[in-house]
């Protein structure tokens, strides 16, 4: 076939033409056009990753849990120990050897797995692995943690609604592992919605829920340790060199603005300890410290910073700003007396961190093993007074020698005898 052949069949679409490529661009790799098509293939691996190891995550639990119902229901009808768990461990190593996940620890994990979320099913007596495992786990974001998040939250809870909780915050907040053990540590649980406040009268319900939601009572600063005596400044200035962690305690959405931020009402200055944003609410919040036990003047002042600050500082779109007020300690009714009249949101918490003596009074304080051996001491000597106590005949309670009395009590008696 000739080169006018070709010509007339590209011409009638037979056969394509070949492309010109003198005009070919030269390509760089600071083409901002390159950068931006690489930019959008990485994105597109990086989904495509995610999603194959949230397949794999979930398959991964799902299998979790059908080896502990095995496990457990073979155990409960063959009336084997928990030998049993031994030997299968050794045996599957064997036939899969490197297979991660078949250790005897974690087929006793996969065992405490099932019994501890077996009572999301239903009847009350549990049915056979193909019926019921999806429906136990798979509408309650337990398959969506990795083994390691779950393994923590099911030997750590104590009920499900507190399993439930954690695997909710997990998934909202992106805690690792680590941050989920320390939320444990602290019993997040238990403190979180528990600060006391006014935020059902002075917000909107949609608002007034998520605000009650983010405060907790106490808060817990573990990372500080403050050496006595101290200052609330001195407690301020350690949390901001902490801000992280701080954060981290305070919950997911705080954006820290500023530290003794500065206002001006009238012609006198005024400075709050620690004005935060917060995202979700959209809302300013002003955090003050207090290292004493509540009192409701506290109450007013920060009602006055918050008036302060919707007028200066808040935005026409932001949110009524919500003030936190943390104290070493409070009387929950007066807190609530405190808070009742009151027209801006406020919320009444504790805080608690580690105390740490000063060197020149630990020096002045016994040591553990000198009061140990001042106990051992008292207990001797507590001893031996007993066994002279015994020796004399002295009354334990009043310390008397009460020898002569029951003889002449005896002879008395005997003495009665004779005259019957």
């Amino acid at each position: 076939m000739n080169k006018k052949t070709l010509e007339n069949k590209a011409e009638m679409g037979g056969v394509r033409k070949p492309e010109d490529t003198s005009m070919e661009r030269e390509f760089s790799l600071e083409s901002s056009e390159y950068r931006e098509w690489l930019a959008d293939i990485k994105k597109r691996i990086s989904r495509a990753q995610v999603k194959v190891a949230s397949v794999a995550n979930k398959a991964l639990i799902h299998f979790y849990f059908e080896l502990g119902e095995m496990i457990f229901r073979k155990q409960s009808e063959s009336k084997w120990g928990d030998g049993v768990i031994s030997q299968l461990s050794n045996d599957l190593q064997k036939e899969f050897p490197g297979l991660k996940g078949i250790s005897r620890s974690n087929l006793k994990y996969c065992k405490r797995f099932f019994l501890f979320y077996g009572s999301l099913q239903e009847p009350q007596r549990l049915t056979p692995v193909e019926n019921n495992t999806w429906r136990a786990i798979g509408q309650q974001a337990v398959d969506q943690l990795p083994w390691g998040h779950n393994i923590l939250i099911f030997t750590k809870s104590k009920s499900l609604d507190e399993a439930m909780f954690y695997i909710n915050k997990t998934l909202e907040e992106g805690w690792s592992r680590d941050v989920l053990a320390l939320q444990f540590k602290s019993n997040f649980y238990f403190r979180a919605g528990k600060a006391i406040t006014n935020f059902s009268m002075t917000l909107p319900p949609p608002q007034s829920d998520l605000a009650q939601q983010i405060l907790k009572d106490p808060y817990t600063f573990d990372f500080l340790a403050m050496t006595v005596p101290y200052h609330e400044r001195d407690v301020e200035r350690e949390l901001i060199r902490h801000i992280t962690k701080f954060l981290l305690e305070l919950g997911k959405g705080f954006a820290f603005i500023g530290q003794q931020y500065h206002l001006v009402v009238g012609e006198t200055d005024y400075y709050i300890d620690l004005l935060f944003y917060h995202v979700a609410l959209k809302c300013y919040v002003v955090v003050e410290l207090k290292n004493k036990k509540f009192i409701p003047e506290y109450a007013g002042k920060l009602n006055f910073y918050l008036s302060a600050v919707d007028s200066l500082v808040k935005r026409a779109d932001d949110n009524p700003t919500i003030g936190l007020l943390l104290c070493r300690d409070k009387n929950n009714i007066e807190v609530e007396f405190a808070l009742r009249d009151l027209k801006k949101p406020l919320g009444v918490s504790e805080y608690n961190f580690t105390e740490i003596l000063p060197d020149e009074l630990k020096s002045a304080l016994p040591t553990v093993e000198e009061i140990e051996a001042d106990l051992h001491l008292l207990e001797a000597q507590a001893h031996e007074r007993r066994l002279i106590e015994d020796q004399l005949g002295i009354d334990e309670t009043d310390g008397t020698d009460t020898s002569g009395i029951h003889e002449r009590h005896e002879h008395k008696e005997s003495e009665g005898q004779d005259d019957e």
